[in-house]
């Protein structure tokens, strides 16, 4: 060979060489972006659903898909499906998803990496269902969380028409890797969170037999993993005759918020049985006790009486920087009762709180509510008031714990806070 020819070739080689460490570092850098994709994922259904068009996009198969093994291990009990299109997705309509069966359960039985180059060839294989797309490539590899299996990742033929190769099977093996470490991770915020939520509802009390007056309170936590709040009610039947009724909101979504919420509970109950006055001189009294002995974040709350009248009942309250309480009337009208508001607990001990009245009649009734209901970045708070003035419209005729669960699950915010409802019905007659 002539010299420059010579040297023509082995430029040429580098030029190939340097060509494949190119893609190489390509597809090592986009491997790295997956992992952290998926280190992200807070839902486990996207992080599932990711894993496999993420393992599909890496090695550029056309079919994937993930078995999640039940509790025995021995069978699939869901099966995740990617690069169906609608009409091969149709052929499959009524079809039951494969339980482990075939070459899928030679991988659950032998989880080792299996890559098979004619499916139908193999000796685990039972064929494929009625309409099933064909298939004869395979690459197979196991989840593994804490040391067990947890299912098992399938891809299908590379669209380049290829066997898939040992670089193939060591990217999906390190992807099924950080699988299994997101896949803990949200076990781990899921168990986090389910212990938040009970310690949250074993603050807040079990509402008494307040007749003649009936009423229902819900508590719905954060969509937040682990968020813990400061969102808080109560409602107890007085000495005086009279009911008395509060709602509150601690700043912070942390474990001292809660405390906080459970220790000013505890001080205003004791507080309303030993001071019958209004509920402005409660919530005076319980804001300078507050201040002198904790050190309690800043709260909004709302305090209410309902005391008998010579024409039926009267609502007394006082707010301290609580959004307003809705009443609904048995005809279905609704009104916002907007007064002074007062300066939110921990704020003053001095200022001045009001009380304000406003007559009950037969059959009323009156939510109190956290800001948690009705906040939505995308909306005004007025749009939200507005909204959920006309979903109680709407469904006031329900039986009351019906209907504050309906507020709760239809409320028009964006579930990013604590929520908590409040309701007091009065007799019909």
């Amino acid at each position: 060979m002539q010299p420059g020819l010579k040297l023509d070739a082995q430029l040429e080689e580098i030029a190939a060489k340097l060509r494949e460490l190119a893609a190489a570092k390509d597809r090592l850098q986009d491997l790295l972006d997956a992992v952290l994709a998926l280190s992200r994922e807070e839902d486990l259904p996207a992080l599932l659903h990711r894993f496999v068009t993420t393992a599909m996009g890496l090695t550029g198969a056309r079919y994937g898909a993930l078995g999640v093994l039940d509790d025995s291990g021995e069978e699939l009990e869901q099966f995740i499906t990617a690069g169906l299109s609608a009409s091969e997705l149709a052929d499959l309509a009524g079809t039951a998803f494969p339980r482990g069966h075939g070459v899928l359960g030679h991988l659950i039985h032998h989880p080792r990496p299996l890559r098979v180059q004619d499916i139908a060839a193999h000796p685990a294989s039972v064929g494929f269902p009625p309409g099933h797309p064909q298939m004869h490539t395979l690459l197979g590899v196991a989840i593994n969380v804490r040391g067990t299996i947890y299912g098992d990742l399938y891809l299908s033929e590379r669209h380049d028409g290829r066997p898939f190769d040992r670089d193939d099977e060591a990217i999906v093996i390190t992807l099924a890797g950080a699988a299994g470490i997101a896949i803990d991770n949200i076990r781990l915020l899921e168990a986090h969170r389910a212990s938040a939520e009970h310690f949250q509802r074993l603050l807040l009390p079990t509402l008494p037999d307040l007749h003649p007056f009936t009423g229902a309170a819900v508590y719905r936590p954060a969509t937040t993993p682990g968020h813990l709040g400061g969102d808080w009610y109560d409602a107890i039947w007085l000495p005086d005759n009279a009911c008395a009724a509060v709602i509150g909101d601690v700043v912070g979504h942390d474990l001292h918020a809660a405390a906080a919420m459970a220790q000013t509970r505890s001080m205003l109950r004791a507080l309303l049985f030993d001071r019958l006055t209004p509920p402005s001189a409660v919530l005076h009294r319980l804001d300078r006790a507050l201040n002198a002995i904790t050190d309690l974040p800043v709260t909004t709350a709302c305090l209410a009486r309902i005391e008998t009248a010579h024409d039926g009942w009267t609502l007394r309250w006082s707010t301290a920087g609580h959004p307003p309480p809705l009443l609904i009337t048995a005809d279905g009208t609704t009104r916002y009762l907007y007064a002074e508001p007062g300066l939110p607990l921990a704020v003053s001990t001095e200022q001045h709180r009001p009380d304000h009245t406003h007559p009950l009649p037969p059959g009323a009734t009156v939510v109190f509510y956290t800001d948690g209901l009705i906040e939505h970045p995308a909306h005004s708070i007025d749009d939200g008031l507005a909204q959920l003035a006309d979903l109680a419209t709407t469904h006031i005729a329900l039986p009351l714990e019906e209907f504050v669960n309906t507020l709760a699950d239809r409320h028009p915010s964006d579930g990013h806070d604590d929520m908590a409802i409040l309701a007091l019905r009065t007799p019909n007659t």
